[in-house]
């Protein structure tokens, strides 16, 4: 029996990666909408219900919509919006972050998958905050590069203009009044007390993503050095199919002495990197934010919700 699948807004980059993903499966069934109906509430009502998975790649507001328009308890729903992700009802997309995390997204009908920059800054700040390494009132800060493809069609398109504005050769650094929308989920899921400085930057390039927090060892709850510090990285993310933590300095790994951002485009993988030295520890995520960070997150889940091999069709 093939899964009824229900993408409730498929003409997005989320939603039309999802779709890609699913082009060579032979275990579900998407059931379209017609163009002229897909912001038809009483249409998007009859697909929603009809289906067995509906994922949600649509602002807020839409997805609160979509939601309400449920009706048949059985409907499994993956929302890729911010709407859910710091409702405690619903289950945190990440499942690497712990077994808790894992069950709650095979047992639940809500899942809320992790925005892109929250899924490299939860990847470091979780296993510090919950092992003990540093304080839940530690001043975080945090820096992270991203690809264009991240900022949405409109983005999309002056970045690919023949005739485009000539600063957008350059990393252009934007959330600047701090109130960034992945904030409160960074905070909430990685249980910080307080909010991080959070500085992003869109760069030119299409997809790929770093995520890096840098570290005091004397404001350390366990002094730890570097190379122990990647170690419990190494812990942490042992037997994880998608999330690698590298050995200190990335040995191994990196080609040179650079962090890429672009690297793992295209797949679901992640990369925890430890650098620094003693006194100054860098650790940085590294993934696809339309992958880990976006559509392969949501695919991973359902197919954990499904009970099949996570990996299938990533």
């Amino acid at each position: 029996m093939a899964y009824k699948i229900f993408i409730d807004g498929k003409e997005g980059t989320t939603g039309l990666k999802i779709f890609e993903r699913f082009e060579k499966r032979n275990d579900i069934e998407i059931l379209l909408i017609d163009d002229e109906k897909r912001k038809d509430p009483a249409e998007r009502a009859k697909m929603i219900n009809a289906s067995d998975f509906t994922f949600l790649c649509l602002p807020d507001a839409a997805s609160i919509e979509a939601v309400s328009l449920c009706t048949n308890p059985k409907v499994r729903i993956i929302d890729a919006s911010t709407a859910h992700r710091t409702n405690p009802d619903w289950a945190y997309g990440f499942p690497e972050l712990s077994k808790e995390h894992r069950q709650k997204i095979i047992s639940s009908n809500r899942v809320a998958t992790p925005g892109c920059y929250a899924s490299g800054f939860a990847s470091i700040c979780y296993p510090l905050v919950t092992r003990g390494i540093i304080s839940p009132d530690y001043p975080v800060v945090c820096h992270a590069v991203s690809g264009y493809s991240g900022a949405g069609k409109k983005a999309i398109a002056q970045y690919e203009a023949a005739d485009r504005n000539p600063e957008l050769d350059s990393p252009r650094l934007y959330a600047l009044t701090q109130e960034h929308k992945h904030l409160p989920e960074m905070q909430k899921v990685s249980g910080l007390n307080y909010k991080p400085i959070f500085n992003p930057y869109v760069c030119d390039y299409f997809e790929g993503m770093t995520v890096t927090i840098s570290l005091h060892s004397r404001l350390l709850e366990k002094k730890l050095t570097a190379k122990e510090i990647a170690e419990v990285f190494k812990e942490h993310y042992e037997g994880c199919r998608f999330v690698k933590a590298t050995e200190f300095l990335g040995e191994g790994t990196l080609t040179e002495s650079f962090i890429p951002a672009n690297t793992l485009a295209g797949t679901n993988d992640m990369q925890i990197f430890v650098c620094g030295n003693d006194e100054r520890i860098v650790i940085t995520s590294r993934f696809d934010n339309l992958g880990k960070g976006a559509s392969g997150a949501a695919v991973q889940c359902m197919n954990i919700m499904m009970g099949i091999d996570e990996g299938t069709g990533l």
